[in-house]
């Protein structure tokens, strides 16, 4: 009990603090809500008995507080030197939109993101996914511009996503990888408009919802598991892979609708090169979520007709809901436009 009580206060202070940062006025407000926000965090990744929580909190920690002291310093610093609308010059921008994306964990400033993952609990790694970038990302949005600099991030992001997924047999250190993946689309789409931002962040947070309430309510951490596990039904799994999918971006899933609106725009922007890279490299992540997909449920293993099934606990009734409408959502949505705009 009291144990819970803990989690909620430190719950409801890491919302505070990113509500903060997007509320304020001034850029020691976001600073302040940023330090809120990270000192919520910490005592949610500990525990007493796991050590190895700990160790990726003093990561998470050290990580969190430089890139929160080159923030501050880039604020003081331009406050001194640069006139008032110093978001449109490149330097100070280049100085602020890198001490934010070290916090959300974008390539090449992503080596803590997996190593953090690796260690923390399935709610921990939801909570690091997608609450974690809302207010760093929001913040991004004040000063982002059409530069080379973001261009090579966003590139950068979805190389990495892609590639370093591809020898991974963890499940945490892949949704790692895959959310650095898609961190690189969120950029894109935030240089593109505020809204696609939104609507991308929105879907894929879902996305991300119904994969780690299936892993955590399954146990499973490790694609050995998957493979080899009797415990599992071929509904659950089939419905796992849906998911998975899904999050990967298959086009005719929920997944693939935030990623088709915002090649539409990049093309629009007349950024075809660049979109044309993002799609191709994308197809990687991809590949491995379908090598999972097939692997697991092609594989042949002894599957006993009176095997123990896992108990189906209430809330795990609404999980099928939702991958219905991850798998509809696409066709429902296209078909409701299709009929606007005619």
């Amino acid at each position: 009990m009291i144990n819970n009580s803990k989690k909620l206060l430190f719950l409801s202070t890491l919302m505070m603090g990113t509500i903060l940062s997007m509320s304020s006025n001034s850029w020691f407000g976001v600073w302040m809500g940023l330090e809120i926000n990270l000192l919520s965090f910490i005592p949610m990744l500990t525990s007493n008995k796991n050590m190895m929580k700990n160790e990726s909190s003093i990561k998470y920690f050290i990580v969190q507080a430089m890139a929160s002291t080159m923030l501050l310093f880039s604020i003081l610093l331009i406050q001194m030197k640069y006139k008032m609308s110093w978001e449109s010059e490149l330097i100070p921008s280049m100085m602020i939109s890198s001490s934010l994306l070290l916090k959300v964990g974008a390539a090449p400033f992503h080596f803590w993101f997996p190593e953090v993952m690796e260690t923390s609990s399935w709610i921990n790694c939801l909570i690091l996914m997608t609450w974690q970038k809302i207010a760093p990302m929001m913040v991004l949005s004040y000063c982002i511009q059409l530069s080379t600099f973001m261009f090579t991030i966003t590139i950068l992001s979805i190389i990495i996503g892609a590639m370093g997924g591809l020898n991974q047999t963890t499940l945490r250190q892949l949704l790692a990888y895959s959310s650095i993946n898609h961190l690189g689309w969120m950029i894109s789409s935030l240089m593109v408009s505020e809204n696609t931002w939104e609507m991308y962040f929105v879907i894929y947070s879902l996305m991300s919802l119904i994969v780690v309430i299936l892993f955590k309510s399954m146990n499973l951490f490790s694609l050995n598991q998957i493979y080899s596990s009797t415990n599992i039904k071929s509904e659950t799994k089939f419905i796992m892979f849906l998911s998975l999918l899904s999050l990967g971006g298959l086009p005719p899933f929920l997944g693939f609708l935030p990623k088709w609106i915002i090649i539409n725009s990049l093309v629009e922007n007349n950024m075809t090169i660049m979109m044309m890279t993002m799609v191709l490299l994308t197809t990687i992540t991809l590949y491995y979520y379908m090598r999972i997909s097939f692997s697991a449920l092609i594989l042949s293993y002894s599957e006993n007709s009176w095997s123990l099934s896992i108990k189906t606990k209430k809330t795990m009734l609404v999980l099928p809901f939702m991958v219905v409408i991850s798998t509809m959502g696409l066709i429902c949505s296209s078909t409701l436009i299709s009929l606007l705009s005619t």
